[in-house]
């Protein structure tokens, strides 16, 4: 089972938590076309590797936070605040 740092209680079970998808996905305005809403909602990336994904604290504070984890290892790699930007993220202004 793999083992999650909540920023506000600690290191706890996976099952006290809930995955709430990858970060980063811009939700589309409300005229877009179908085609564009379907494809909000159902198509995601896969990644093997590195990838950064929303979780919350289900059966704790209740709290949503971000983690980088390997999706091959699930290594955690980090944990993050919604508000913060990605650890080792290039800034929008460098790119």
């Amino acid at each position: 089972m793999m083992q999650l740092r909540c920023p506000w209680c600690g290191p706890r079970a996976e099952n006290e938590f809930h995955c709430g998808g990858a970060t980063a996905i811009a939700r589309p305005p409300l005229d877009c076309s179908d085609e564009t809403w379907g494809a909000y909602l159902y198509f995601r990336d896969n990644p093997k590797g590195e990838h950064a994904e929303r979780w919350r604290h289900t059966h704790g504070c209740g709290q949503w936070f971000n983690v980088l984890r390997d999706t091959v290892t699930h290594e955690v790699k980090a944990v993050y605040g919604i508000a913060e930007p990605r650890p080792g993220a290039v800034p929008e202004g460098e790119r």
